[in-house]
């Protein structure tokens, strides 16, 4: 993954994990473009924060709780195969640099339950320091690994003769003026957003299931413009 992305990549890319918050928009985009229908800002983590972040247990820890919503630290354990002890410190440690918290919607009893909390991985400084240079490569690597599994998940899973929502795949290659581009972005996180807020505090019943929604939007050549027209 390090050795196939430049630093010129890491110095535009914007990454958004939303846990049933509000999405950030892009820290390329124009935000008074955007309007009233901006997406408010949300916290943007640092240096000590991403290296903290980036470790194979708390990135799967962080993603399962995303999957099932909230869980203990035993339901954790069991779910990716390991020790109690160990979810129950690395949980500590994501806690600690804000990237999980208790569950208010489960409390009172003999083990603390856990939800995510949304961050955004913005800032060029920590994309373009090779001091970070490896953990920003490392939680991206991990995010497009986990879509992979996402999707193939639901592909083995998928029975067309059920009458629901199976889900969409799309596919658009446009050519773009770098503005167009996080225009684009903008516009489709402002929509996210907007449908988020509609059903931001409910509670899961029988009439729900839980929706992965990724947004992608990246580049299919990396010289620059001039470069590639020649």
């Amino acid at each position: 993954m390090q050795s196939n992305l430049c630093k010129d990549f890491y110095a535009k890319v914007s990454l958004h994990m939303s846990e049933d918050k509000p999405l950030i928009a892009g820290s390329g985009a124009d935000s008074d473009a955007a309007g009233e229908d901006a997406v408010p800002a949300e916290r943007s983590i640092g240096a000590d924060s991403l290296k903290a972040f980036a470790h194979p247990l708390r990135m799967s820890l962080y993603a399962e709780l995303g999957r099932l919503r909230s869980a203990t630290a035993s339901q954790l354990a069991r779910a990716l195969n390991e020790s109690s002890g160990q979810t129950s410190y690395h949980l500590r440690q994501l806690e600690r640099h804000g990237f999980v918290e208790d569950d208010p919607d489960h409390t009172g009893g003999r083990e603390r339950w856990w939800r995510p909390v949304g961050f955004s991985l913005t800032d060029p400084a920590l994309m373009d320091d090779p001091a970070t240079e490896r953990a920003v490569g490392t939680v991206i690597g991990q995010l497009i690994a986990e879509r992979t599994a996402t999707l193939t998940t639901w592909l083995e899973n998928l029975e067309p003769a059920l009458k629901s929502s199976h889900g969409q795949l799309s596919t658009s290659t446009l050519d773009l003026t770098e503005p167009e581009a996080e225009l684009l972005t903008q516009e489709l996180t402002d929509l996210i957003h907007r449908h988020s807020e509609r059903v931001k505090g409910r509670q899961a019943d029988q009439a729900t299931r839980r929706y992965r929604i990724h947004v992608d939007v990246v580049p299919l050549t990396f010289g620059s413009p001039d470069e590639e027209a020649r």
